[in-house]
């Protein structure tokens, strides 16, 4: 059974930092693509970065230079760190994993992030 838990989201002045992690059990970060999205309220939920098996990344235009998608394969953990934030990322923040031997998505519970003053 897969299972991905989100962390470290809260509430963080604009210009400020935060890292998420995201703990996977029942599926292999090393092998798979890993990605962190979000959905702000009302809105629909949208990619934020991507890291594959083999360690390249993806970003949306928003957040390239402020966020940083990394993966630690022997914690089977993946990071997102995000500096430099604007009020306009506050969302909730999902880990997604994408198993390719089955083709299947799987997502996390999500966890919050805030950006105001």
């Amino acid at each position: 059974q897969v299972q991905l838990v989100e962390s470290g989201g809260g509430l963080v002045q604009p210009g400020g930092s935060l890292r998420l992690s995201c703990v996977g059990t029942g599926i292999a970060f090393s092998t798979n693509t890993i990605g962190w999205y979000r959905q702000a309220t009302g809105k629909q939920r949208e990619l934020v970065a991507t890291i594959i098996s083999g360690g390249s990344t993806n970003y949306a235009d928003s957040v390239k230079g402020r966020f940083t998608i990394f993966k630690m394969n022997a914690k089977n953990t993946v990071y997102l760190q995000m500096n430099t934030l604007k009020p306009e990322d506050t969302a909730v923040y999902y880990c997604n994993a994408y198993r390719t031997v089955e083709s299947k998505n799987y997502w996390g519970q999500g966890t919050q992030v805030t950006v105001s003053s």
